[in-house]
């Protein structure tokens, strides 16, 4: 049997977020988030992107490059932690996706 979601807040540049994910990626989650967000303020400090949309798909950029790289260096990457990466990205493209429709209230993807 498989567990429930769970739902775990977190909080990219003064954003509130409610994701769902399995307990035991959790802590993934909030390391994920923590990152993501220390790249986006990174971004915008340096004044040359405005707007959160464009921060986050610079810093999606980036971090997708960097990933990359190291599947290039390293052939046999774990196919468990591509397609983890890939499912973290997916809910937080989401998360900002539904951003744009919705007031500043914490999202639940």
């Amino acid at each position: 049997m498989t567990e429930q979601p769970i739902g775990v807040d977190i909080k990219i540049l003064d954003k509130d977020y409610r994701i769902a994910c399995p307990a035991e990626e959790q802590n993934e989650l909030l390391a994920s988030a923590r990152f993501l967000d220390s790249r986006m303020r990174e971004i915008r400090q340096t004044g040359r992107v405005i707007g959160t949309d464009r921060i986050a798909v610079l810093a999606a950029l980036n971090i997708v490059h960097e990933l990359l790289q190291v599947q290039n260096g390293q052939p046999g990457l774990d196919s468990d932690l591509a397609r983890r990466l890939a499912r973290l990205e997916e809910r937080i493209g989401e998360a900002l996706s539904a951003e744009a429709g919705l007031d500043s209230s914490p999202e639940r993807v």
